[in-house]
């Protein structure tokens, strides 16, 4: 990006530069900053919206702030792009999200000045009282600050630290970055709180008496008008944050520093629990990305002077599109069906579904726990709910799953959304953990649909069953099988052979005959294998229960095994065929081929793959080492 478009922020390689700077010249740095995110998301995809609102923020904070001595900690971490530009990594944003490149969140071994990872929302706030608590402890005389918002404050980690935090008498400051928006639309009490209690007859009343008393004097009226909408900010979220034991400030211009400057200054002398309240716009600055903050919280490649165009050839359809196409047939279908989500109706394929049926629709905010036990409860009664949900934010309601749900053996369907790899987003939101953590939870079963169309079928078979079942699928597109219409079913935990090995007489002696076990999409790099290997192919569909029947029947006719899934290795589907070949007592070699006992990064879904050895090239290449031919003599 030439250094001439951005001249004051090309001057700034770290905060200390920013530091120097006079305050006369912060305006026109946090405007070339905004212009840079736009520019620079532009050319790799990311987060947007959230982004343009926290750059006046970002500058404020670390021109008062000494850091990274001084402790920021940013939640949601998809909103600290600026952050990442004015410390030292500006040259490299043209890497975000990309193999080997920044990370799209904040990452320790990325940063000093990233003090925390914060890809999933609602920790910020424990996290800099443990580090301001851990401060006081050694006598180190520092600031932990917990910037919050888009959404993180509906959570209920973010109320439980409030609580410690209002006890502990440390030097803590909590911003609330308070936007209106998590990447849906806001919902809950909390957004609503202020509304309400200025709604009430005793407000109204003093509010029509003062009228009455002031409509001679227009100045006079037009003063407390003002004054009134002051007092709605300053006086009752006061009220609620101060039960916690904060000293609350604001709300304030998130985009004014003549505003935010001296107030950070002046909270940066007092002691004890601080509470400052920044009201910004998600997307400010940026009129295509403020009219639709949604559709610009995380837009692929685009050109900044037209904005998101929608393709001309509609792309291929995805998991995410199959599942809401199912959720709004079934819904037509049965009418016990309801749909829950913890604030991702876009991410999960549920705008639809909100549009026709809206009193069979849930959105519980940024409260995963909160979602599945709200699930049990309505399953209690009769009602089949049905839990959109990235498998990365299953595990933050897991308790929940197995105390609530699997324990009472409740209907509950868990679509599981981002599957195994997700790409960009890297290791926080890769799906690497749901088949070893639901499979060994009595009463819970698990699919792996292989494609769209198997995805369709068989969450009209999880839907059928009396009890909890999860299906997972991918982020994305699949091998492009199209679904069938209706709601046809397929058999519960049943599998199916796809690809019989030939056997031809040119086979060298001895050559070991070998079957691959795929669950899920990678039952398609599975048969691409298999034609140069001449193996068997089985789609194995079930994690849980594992089609034992039609396991032993191959074992029975095949020298060696192979299982295949995107997941983790350590609990997962591998090890549950080992386990059932144990129990029934056949010894058999069994290769398992999955996701290794590590953090994989961001890049290229199938870059990652291959790296893993999951494509049909690696498939091949390790069952030719595991599992040998003799030398043709």
């Amino acid at each position: 990006m030439p250094s001439m478009r951005f001249p004051l922020l090309q001057t700034v390689n770290d905060p200390s530069d920013l530091r120097r700077l006079p305050r006369s010249e912060l305006k026109t740095l946090a405007n070339e900053l905004r212009a840079f995110v736009i520019h620079s998301v532009a050319k790799t995809g990311g987060h947007l919206s959230s982004n343009l609102g926290t750059v006046e923020l970002t500058v404020a904070l670390h021109y008062v702030f000494n850091t990274p001595h001084d402790r920021l900690v940013w939640d949601v971490g998809h909103q600290t792009y600026p952050h990442k530009i004015l410390t030292g990594r500006r040259e490299r944003m043209d890497s975000l999200r990309q193999l080997g490149g920044l990370s799209g969140f904040p990452q320790r071994g990325e940063s000093a000045y990233d003090t925390f990872g914060t890809a999933h929302s609602s920790t910020s706030i424990s996290a800099a009282l443990g580090m301001a608590l851990a401060a006081q402890q050694k006598g180190e005389d520092r600031r932990a600050v917990a910037i919050i918002g888009d959404g993180a404050m509906t959570a209920g980690m973010a109320f439980e630290a409030l609580n410690n935090a209002g006890v502990a008498d440390t030097n803590l400051l909590v911003i609330l970055n308070d936007n209106d928006m998590s990447i849906s639309p806001p919902v809950g009490a909390l957004n609503r709180y202020l509304a309400q209690l200025m709604s009430g007859q005793f407000y109204a009343a003093a509010k029509n008496v003062g009228k009455t008393v002031l409509k001679n004097a227009p100045p006079l009226l037009e003063l407390a008008k003002r004054l009134e909408q002051q007092a709605k900010g300053m006086v009752v979220p006061a009220t609620l944050f101060e039960k916690f034991g904060f000293n609350y400030i604001g709300p304030i211009d998130g985009h004014d520093l003549d505003s935010l400057i001296p107030t950070l200054e002046n909270i940066k002398g007092l002691k004890g629990p601080q509470f400052l309240h920044v009201v910004t716009k998600k997307g400010y600055g940026y009129k295509l990305a403020e009219a639709d903050p949604v559709a610009y919280h995380g837009p692929s490649k685009f050109d900044p002077a037209i904005g998101l165009i929608k393709p001309v050839t509609p792309p291929q359809q995805t998991f995410t599109q199959v599942f809401g196409e199912w959720l709004c047939d079934m819904a037509v279908h049965d009418s016990r069906l309801v749909g829950i989500t913890p604030a991702m109706r876009e991410g999960s394929g549920m705008v639809e579904f909100h549009r026709r049926f809206p009193t069979r629709y849930y959105d519980v905010g940024i409260a995963e726990q909160h979602a599945v036990t709200f699930a049990a409860g309505m399953a209690c009664e009769g009602l089949k709910p049905v839990v959109a949900i990235y498998s990365t934010f299953l595990q933050r309601g897991y308790d929940q799953l197995i105390h609530d749900v699997a324990l009472q053996n409740l209907p509950v369907v868990f679509a599981l959304d981002r599957a195994g790899l997700v790409g960009a987003d890297g290791a926080t939101h890769a799906g690497a953990y749901d088949i070893p953590f639901v499979r060994c939870i009595p009463n819970m079963s698990m699919a792996c649909p292989a494609d769209e169309r198997e995805c369709r079928q068989l969450l009209s078979t999880a839907f059928s069953q009396n009890q909890p079942v999860a299906v997972r699928y991918p982020r994305g597109a699949g091998a492009g099988v199209a679904p069938l219409p209706g709601l046809e079913a397929l058999p519960f935990g049943k599998g199916e052979v796809r690809r019989m090995r030939q056997g031809g007489a040119d086979a060298a002696p001895g050559t070991p005959r070998i079957a691959i076990l795929a669950f899920g999409t990678l039952l398609y790099p599975a048969l691409q294998a298999a034609q140069a290997l001449d193996a068997t192919v089985v789609n194995m569909r079930w994690v849980k229960p594992l089609d034992v029947e039609l396991l032993l029947a191959v074992a029975a006719d095949h020298d060696a095994l192979v299982t295949l899934e995107e997941g983790a290795l350590m609990g997962g589907a591998g090890s549950a065929v080992l386990e059932a070949l144990s129990a029934a007592g056949v010894l058999r070699p069994v290769l398992t081929l999955g996701l290794p006992d590590a953090f994989i990064e961001h890049g290229d879904p199938a870059t990652l793959l291959a790296l893993q050895g999951l494509d049909a090239a690696g498939i091949e290449r390790s069952v030719r080492t595991r599992f040998p031919s003799p030398p043709l003599p």
